[in-house]
């Protein structure tokens, strides 16, 4: 299996990265948590994965932290949840965020995350309650990027959770100008909620 990644990152296309290691390029799905604090293309990257095995692929996923990683293998382990949904969840929400909503019993900020409806949220509680933790330090892998268009980023990050062009703009609408593209996100999809 491979756990992890260290190697230049040389390709950023959301939600996938492709990281050099010894000329051997590794392309892996990750979080929109874990993309916007990836360091610039050209740096060294380190990157949890998860190695997931289907019959039609061999999918790598990567995590900027060991505690994302294990939340994203609780997460595959409910009925109804892929490794796909799993990495929107991921997007929608870091792992200390969908640990309290679990804690919570939030069910309506659970099926905010795209692909996850009521009848689902309400098993995640079911089945992930007391095996996430909340983390309230992370790894430190990398330093967050600084981000050129945070509002563009915002759309892109709406548009690879599953939205289309028209909801991500305007659930963008009233997000004030110069906050953090995570912030944003967060605040977007309180905006689609509404």
């Amino acid at each position: 299996m491979i756990s992890r990644l260290t190697g230049k990152l040389i390709e950023k296309n959301p939600p996938q990265v492709v990281i050099d290691i010894n000329g051997v390029g590794y392309e892996a799905d990750v979080s929109m948590q874990t993309f916007y604090n990836l360091p610039p293309i050209g740096e060294t990257v380190h990157l949890y994965t998860q190695l997931v095995v289907r019959e039609d692929a061999h999918l790598l996923f990567g995590f900027a932290s060991a505690e994302e990683r294990a939340t994203f293998r609780q997460l595959v382990k409910v009925s109804g949840i892929g490794a796909k949904t799993a990495l929107g969840i991921l997007s929608a929400m870091n792992a200390d965020e969908l640990a309290q909503a679990i804690a919570e019993e939030d069910v309506k900020r659970l099926s905010s995350a795209p692909g996850i409806g009521k009848k689902t949220a309400e098993r995640m509680v079911l089945e992930l309650r007391g095996k996430l933790v909340s983390h309230t330090v992370s790894d430190g892998l990398f330093a967050p990027a600084a981000v050129a268009d945070e509002s563009q980023d915002i759309i892109n990050t709406l548009l690879a959770l599953g939205y289309n062009e028209r909801e991500a703009k305007a659930a963008t609408k009233g997000i004030p100008k110069g906050t953090e593209v995570g912030e944003g996100v967060r605040l977007a999809l309180k905006n689609l909620l509404k």
